[in-house]
This record gives structure tokens, C-alpha cells and sequence, in this order.
């Protein structure tokens, strides 16, 4: 019985245990259902089994050894993974304008942080991801014990997590894949190429581009390491199970042929749109994170003309580039919006 099924489950017993799980009393009234469906670790439910047997259906999905279900998003994720594989004065290497979990995870481990640079496109105002030269010659130069690195980039540059996996193992280097905004890869041949199987750890975040709600989340695992007592550090020892739920559900939908069709139609969408959209340059390996510029305007100019002329709010802009984010969720409606930029 997953989590989803738990929450469905009936019982007659009188819960004279903590009260505010007893699926009764809701102070505020929009999430009633989300209250009655927020139960503790009681015999009527026994939900951690539920968990265990949920969270292992799902690393069969992804064919890892493990994945373990976030609702502290893939921040607790990237921390979890550190604190798993090094110890006191054990090297770690960090891209150094990386989400600041990545230091953050190094710091509570006690590692010695090593800060590595990205080449900066100065044509698109983004970071390149590493090529898999110089990401060989940092783990010989500098002999970490892990290395994190962030594929795909906020803008959708992602880098060949295959060879840098083969390049990691022959030096015996733990690798550490931030995928928090590739949580579709897994579920399209049209996506970049997921680390889910290939990284000895990765997170992903499903309440960024996959439908989750936030702060839902990943970390999967390849190695026999001991998660769960680096998780039980960071984590609480009381979880939400009507959210931890939501990442089951979320899970099985991207996994079901209706939502890997949504997927696909996303994708198809898009493609439509660039190929009209001749105007614009485009940018970028992954087609759901719609990253432009046009000439003669800035990033900024651009982004501002979208905001006030066509009513479209971009995710991030640069003095370059303006990047639009897309995922489940985006609509077809919504998309159409876009190809009245044909007049920019």
C-alpha cells in the first residue's frame, strides 16, 4: 500500500493522539481535504511502511538503487548527499556561483570547499557547463572526494553527466548532479539525458517544471551508502504525509502515458513556435526552458517589452538574454501567447 492509498483508507478508531492529525478540526477552511488527510505515525495508519514501499516503487521507475521523497526541496537533497559521502577535511569541489546549498552542504560536513569557474558566454550572458576535459583535469588537479555540479544550468545548458560519471569513477570521486530543474528529462527521448542513472547522486526538483507543489522533491541515489542517517540530520522527524503523497501522484502521472503525452505536446508546441519565430535567436539544450534575445534590444529591454506590450512574465533575464520557463503546467493557451512575438 502506497501513500496515496494510505490516505484513502478508512478506519474506526478514536485517535486520542496528537490532535491536530486527527483529520477533524481545519483552522483554515480552503485546505480541509489537506487536513483530513494529515495523519501521524499511529497504528490506524502505520504510514512509514506506506513510505518505504512508495519510495521503492519509484526507484524502480527511475532504476536507481534508491530515491528518497523531499519536502524541504532539493536544497535538503544536495545537503543529504554531502553529508553522506564526506567527512571532516575531505575536499569538495563547488562551481562558485552555484546555488549557495552547494557551499551550505560543504560547510555542515566540515569538507574543505574548492571553488571551480564556468566559461562565461558573453553573447547570451549565461554560464557554459563543463567540458568533459576540464572536468577531468579539475578531479586530477585538485583529487576531491566529490564534486557537484548543476545540470541543467537555470538556463537549460546541460552537460554529458555519462562521461562525467565514467571520469568520476575512474578517480574514485563521488559525483553530485543538481537536476533540480531537469525533473522531466527522465520521461521524454526529447529531453536532455537525465544523471538519475548515471550519478552516484542527483536531485531533482518536481515543484520546479514536473507539477509538484513546493518545495516537493528527489534525491536519488546509486551507491550503499547510508542516506537515511544523513537525511534524519537535516530533515524532521514529523513530514507532511499528504505532501510526501503529492510526490507519489506526481510520480505516477509523469510515468503514465497521459502525462508523458502531456509532455510530448509541450514539446511539440514549442518546436512550432521556434520554427515561426524567426525573429528571435534561440538558445540552449533543453526546448522547455525557452531562452531568446533579439537584436538591437538588451535582456532587459526585451524582458520589459514582453511584461508591458504582450503581458508575459519571463523567469530570468540577463543584459543578453530573456528566458521563458516552461514545464507541466504550461498550457497550450498559454503558449499561444507567444507567437504574437512574431511582431517584435
Amino acid at each position: 500500500m502506497g501513500l496515496v492509498s494510505l490516505l484513502r483508507k478508512k478506519h474506526n478508531k478514536a485517535l486520542f493522539t496528537t490532535p491536530s492529525h486527527s483529520g477533524k478540526k481545519a483552522i483554515y477552511h480552503k485546505f480541509y481535504q489537506w487536513y483530513r488527510s494529515d495523519i501521524s505515525e499511529v497504528d490506524a495508519y502505520n504510514p512509514e511502511d506506506a513510505l518505504k514501499e512508495a519510495q521503492e516503487k519509484v526507484a524502480l521507475i527511475y532504476g536507481t538503487k534508491k530515491t528518497y521523497f523531499l519536502t524541504n526541496g532539493s536544497t535538503s537533497g544536495i545537503i543529504a548527499a554531502v553529508l553522506s559521502c564526506c567527512k571532516k577535511n575531505d575536499k569538495l569541489m563547488v562551481w562558485g556561483k552555484a546555488h549557495i546549498c552547494h557551499k551550505n552542504a560543504g560547510t555542515l560536513a566540515g569538507a574543505d570547499i574548492i571553488e571551480y569557474e564556468l566559461d562565461y558566454n558573453s553573447d547570451w550572458g549565461i554560464y557554459e557547463p563543463l567540458s568533459t576535459t576540464k572536468f577531468e583535469n579539475l578531479i586530477k588537479e585538485n583529487t576531491p572526494k566529490a564534486i557537484i555540479i548543476t545540470s541543467p544550468t537555470y538556463e537549460g545548458r546541460v552537460s554529458d553527466v555519462v562521461t562525467f560519471s565514467k571520469i568520476a569513477k575512474q578517480y574514485g570521486v563521488y559525483l553530485i548532479v543538481d537536476e533540480a530543474h531537469g525533473a522531466l528529462y527522465p520521461f521524454s527521448d526529447n529531453l536532455p539525458q537525465s544523471a538519475v542513472r548515471y550519478a552516484d547522486f542527483t536531485v531533482q526538483s518536481l515543484h520546479k517544471t514536473a507539477g509538484g507543489i513546493n518545495p516537493t522533491a528527489l534525491l536519488h541515489t546509486n551507491t550503499n551508502l547510508n542516506i537515511d542517517e544523513a537525511l534524519s540530520k537535516i530533515q524532521t522527524t514529523s513530514p507532511s504525509y499528504p505532501m510526501l503523497a503529492t510526490i507519489e501522484a506526481n510520480i505516477n502521472y509523469l510515468n503514465s502515458q497521459k502525462g508523458k503525452k502531456n509532455i510530448e505536446a509541450l514539446i511539440t508546441e514549442i518546436k512550432k513556435i521556434k520554427k515561426l519565430l524567426t525573429n528571435l535567436e534561440f538558445y540552449g539544450d533543453d526546448i522547455t526552458k525557452i531562452l531568446i534575445k533579439k537584436q538591437g534590444l538588451s535582456g532587459f529591454e526585451l524582458s520589459e517589452i514582453l511584461f508591458n506590450k504582450y503581458n508575459i512574465e519571463d523567469e530570468r533575464t540577463n543584459e543578453k538574454s530573456t528566458m521563458l520557463l516552461t514545464g507541466i503546467g504550461t498550457t497550450k493557451a498559454k503558449l499561444s501567447k507567444l507567437y504574437y512575438l512574431i511582431k517584435l
